[in-house]
């Protein structure tokens, strides 16, 4: 009884709701309304369940004025290994954190701020986050700067900002996260071309990162996007479509959906020594407005294995620059291997060098002819479906090949599985 006892005293649980009011006792009958005042109280291992309905943030409620920024909700209280910090939509709820009415002037917004480490954000939408420099700029709904964070089942939908940006912090999880329908019509020519649906940017030090389950679609520039990051990072299980569209396919932004490395013109004392491999697998790229697969001028390979293009622009571009930063070059040192893709508006791979890469059972290196017929569907419209109950991605048929097509057979077992996290057939889907 006693160590019972102790074990609750180290363990606590608050609420959060639109109804609520920060004098309250943060109980299920009494619960605060802001998320900064549970933060003020909470110790590690702590949970905040935060109810459903619409949270309306105001201009007051901004936390901090830095530099540029302007952070909204800042989470800055770390939790410790086996003790996280726990902000959870309450079961079968959902919050939505709307930001529309925090318009400051000349500052970037950042609605969620999180410099803490082991915390779990879970179940929260946020929408309408705004941007109003008229110049180059960006806003995010998430910005993480924290280690060993899990953020699962967010949306960051409907506002003009990134949808969730790594700026720093290791051993990150984003998983089975939703950025859609984000467009920056405000700064610059308001074609949106900074706002990605997810913006991956780690800083020299942030390792093992990874986004896994996640989606990206109708954003006004990439769905996924790793210029400049000074690390590498993993993507895996997470689909981009319909990006550098809006949702009535007007042009917007670049439209790539992976946009994996890239320096753009940095000198070489400016990059990373060593330039950082990505490695992205069992990945979904479909009708994005330019590249499904992009290795963006990187200056060195990344690891492409068991992904799936369809009918972008260009299915996988994989071009490269040179080190000394003074060409860009077809692409080097990439590992390309059981990648699927078919009906490429302008071509199906672009920019790779063959004798500096290794490349092997891809369908544009195979012997084989492609046809829809080959797929149970090629409706990239089933791509947005509602996710399963537990978070995870919907059953889609959508480039799923059929276990009758007559190239599932043509990769070779044994050298496909001797990579770890390669599967013996083409693409992220398995036949059926």
């Amino acid at each position: 009884m006693i160590f019972a006892l102790s074990s609750i005293g180290y363990s606590r649980t608050y609420y959060v709701s639109p109804n609520g009011n920060d004098t309250n006792t943060g109980s299920k009958e009494e619960p605060f309304l802001s998320l900064g005042k549970a933060q003020n109280i909470l110790s590690a291992g702590d949970t905040v369940y935060v109810r459903g309905g619409t949270f309306l943030i105001t201009e007051k409620q901004i936390n901090n004025y830095s530099d540029i920024w302007a952070s909204v909700i800042e989470l800055s209280k770390s939790g410790k290994k086996n003790k996280r910090i726990n902000y959870w939509a309450y079961p079968n709820e959902k919050p939505i954190f709307d930001f529309s009415a925090i318009k400051p002037s000349n500052y970037r917004i950042k609605a969620f701020n999180i410099t803490g480490s082991w915390i779990h954000i879970k179940g929260i939408a946020v929408v309408g986050v705004q941007v109003t420099i008229l110049t180059h700029t960006q806003s995010e709904c998430f910005s993480n700067e924290g280690s060993d964070n899990i953020f699962e089942q967010l949306s960051m939908h409907d506002g003009q900002a990134i949808g969730f940006f790594l700026r720093s912090g290791s051993n990150n999880l984003i998983l089975n996260c939703d950025a859609y329908h984000n467009h920056d019509y405000t700064s610059e020519n308001g074609k949106g071309g900074n706002t990605d649906g997810f913006g991956n940017h780690p800083s020299a030090g942030s390792v093992n990162n990874v986004f896994r389950g996640c989606r990206a679609w109708f954003n006004s520039d990439d769905g996924f996007d790793c210029i400049n990051a000074s690390e590498a990072t993993v993507f895996e299980n997470c689909w981009a479509f319909c990006n550098g569209y809006s949702p009535d396919f007007k042009s917007l932004g670049d439209g790539n959906g992976f946009k994996a490395g890239g320096y753009a013109y940095r000198p070489p004392s400016k990059t990373p020594n060593p330039i950082p491999r990505n490695l992205i697998r069992f990945c979904l790229a479909a009708n994005n407005k330019a590249n499904g697969f992009y290795a963006n001028h990187h200056r060195e390979g990344n690891d492409w294995y068991n992904n799936t293009a369809y009918k972008n622009s260009v299915n996988y571009n994989m071009l490269n620059r040179l080190a000394d930063n003074s060409n860009d070059v077809p692409g080097f040192n990439h590992n390309m291997k059981n990648n699927l893709g078919f009906a490429a508006r302008r071509a199906e791979i672009s920019n790779i060098d063959s004798t500096q890469s290794d490349i092997k059972n891809n369908y544009f290196s195979l012997s084989i002819a492609i046809s829809a017929d080959d797929f149970i569907s090629v409706d990239f419209t089933e791509l947005s479906a509602p996710r399963k109950p537990d978070g995870s991605l919907p059953e889609v048929n959508c480039m799923r090949p059929k276990s009758t097509c007559k190239w599932i057979h043509a990769v070779e077992t044994t050298n496909s599985t001797s990579v770890i996290g390669i599967r013996p057939f083409l693409g992220c889907f398995e036949p059926k």
